[in-house]
Parts: structure tokens; C-alpha cells; sequence
């Protein structure tokens, strides 16, 4: 390739670089300004503030709230984890690959933890996620009066990229909600769009977070068909913590009682 090739490839990239930003200004006068060295810098410039915009605009929606990043999270802690499999998750390459992922271990263990780590990186990596609790989306959806309300608001659960469902079996809920958690996983199943699920109840318990629901067989198995099982055992992260705290406080009350 000649160097007037070079110039004319390098000029038509800038311009495309120009449409994709919807510069019509400047593509209107193309033929002015298309030599000017200010039009690359003037591209770099707006890429720069809209990938920055647009970070912002899915950290907001995604609505994961405040964590711990992974840096703290204490491996040596838990009587069980996968911790290849857990990091392999953070990869993020399950999303493309449309399977789902399941945290399932007791209270305290971190599985909050790695949900909302896994959707914080997702919406870093370019992806639109929500992040939410089971009671927060069930309540959400079943308040919905019609059914073009129901609708709408169904389309805040399955379109994004990542569904990340924290707390699920905390709580039992009615047939309604069941049907309601059905439709959302089954679209998001029929659209292979990944959730990434928490649960402190194994799936041959469900029944009791769904009592009398007929579609939780079912549901489990769409949920299940295409998935990545975390199982974590041990104690309460949250009780070492607080059994921590409470043993340093009384050290130091003892420590000012000394004469």
C-alpha cells in the first residue's frame, strides 16, 4: 500500500469515526475539514465523554449499591468454595455464552458479595444489568395494575444483559409471585440473557419458597438447564466480624480499666 492509499484509508476510518459519533456538522463540510489534524482530536475527545456518559448512565441503572471489592474477599474463610469456578465467573464469559450462574450456600458466606462483583464488572465490560432482590422484583412486578403495566415492567427485568437475583429463599411467597419469577426467568431463558442468582435454600426446597406454585418444577429446570453451580459452606463472615469486634472492644475496655 502507497502512502496516498495509507492517507486515503486513514481518511475514511476518521470519517467513519465522524458518522458514528453523528457529527453532521462536520460531515457536512467534509471536504473542508477532512485534513485538519483538530477533527481527530475533536473525535477523541467526544468517544471519550460518551463511553464516560454511557458508564453512567448503566452503573445507574444496573443500581448495585455499595460492596466489597474481590480484593477482600477471604478465601480462607469459607469450609467450601470453588474458587477456580468463582473466578472463572468473574471473566465475565458466561454472559456471551448465555448461561446462568447460581450461588447457593447459607447466610454470611459472601454470595451477595460475588453477585454484586460479578455485576459491577459487567457493567464495566460494556454490558446493561440490573441487579436487584427476589422480594424487590416480585413486589415491583405484582404491583403492577394492568397488564400493560405488567408488561413494561417486565421488560425492566428481561432486557438487560445480566439479571443479578439476590435472596432468593428468604423469604416464601404466593403463587402470583411464582408465576411472576417463571415469567421472567422463561423469557430470559427463550432470550438466553444470563441470571445470576443467590439462594441460601437448595433447589429441592423451593417448594417451600413457592408453596402450592405449580410451575416451580419447571422453573428450576429452565433456570438450571444452562447454569454454573457455586456451592459455598461454612460460617457467618458477618458473625466472625461482629465476634471480632465484640472480643477488640472488650480488650480495649480492659485495657483502660488497668491502673
Amino acid at each position: 500500500m502507497n502512502k496516498t492509499d495509507e492517507t486515503s484509508t486513514e481518511t475514511d476510518e476518521l470519517k467513519s469515526r465522524v458518522q458514528r459519533l453523528r457529527l453532521y456538522g462536520l460531515l457536512a463540510n467534509w471536504s473542508l475539514v477532512a485534513d485538519k489534524p483538530w477533527v481527530a482530536e475533536l473525535c477523541a475527545y467526544e468517544e471519550g465523554e460518551q463511553k464516560r456518559r454511557s458508564l453512567e448512565r448503566r452503573m445507574r441503572y444496573a443500581r448495585i449499591g455499595a460492596f466489597k471489592a474481590m480484593a477482600d474477599f477471604d478465601w480462607s474463610w469459607p469450609k467450601k468454595i470453588d474458587r477456580d469456578a468463582t473466578e472463572d465467573l468473574l471473566s465475565l464469559g458466561f454472559i456471551e455464552e448465555g448461561v446462568n450462574a447460581v450461588m447457593l450456600g447459607p447466610n454470611g458466606v459472601g454470595k451477595s458479595m460475588l453477585i454484586r462483583n460479578l455485576a459491577h464488572q459487567a457493567v464495566l465490560r460494556g454490558h446493561t444489568v440490573r441487579f436487584t432482590t427476589a422480594s424487590d422484583m416480585l413486589s415491583d412486578l405484582a404491583a403492577q395494575e394492568t397488564s400493560t403495566a405488567l408488561k413494561r415492567r417486565l421488560h425492566r427485568y428481561c432486557k438487560p444483559k445480566l439479571l443479578c437475583v439476590d435472596e432468593v429463599g428468604y423469604l416464601s411467597y404466593d403463587s402470583r409471585y411464582a408465576d411472576l419469577f417463571f415469567e421472567v426467568v422463561t423469557r430470559r431463558y427463550e432470550q438466553q440473557r444470563s441470571i445470576v442468582l443467590s439462594t441460601n435454600k437448595p433447589f429441592s426446597e423451593w417448594s417451600q419458597v413457592f408453596p402450592n406454585a405449580a410451575c416451580v418444577v419447571t422453573l428450576v429446570d429452565r433456570l438450571l438447564h444452562r447454569a454454573e453451580l457455586i456451592a459455598i459452606e461454612g460460617n457467618s463472615f458477618r458473625l466472625k466480624e461482629a465476634t471480632e469486634r465484640a472480643a477488640a472492644k472488650a480488650k480495649s475496655r480492659s485495657t483502660r480499666r488497668k491502673p
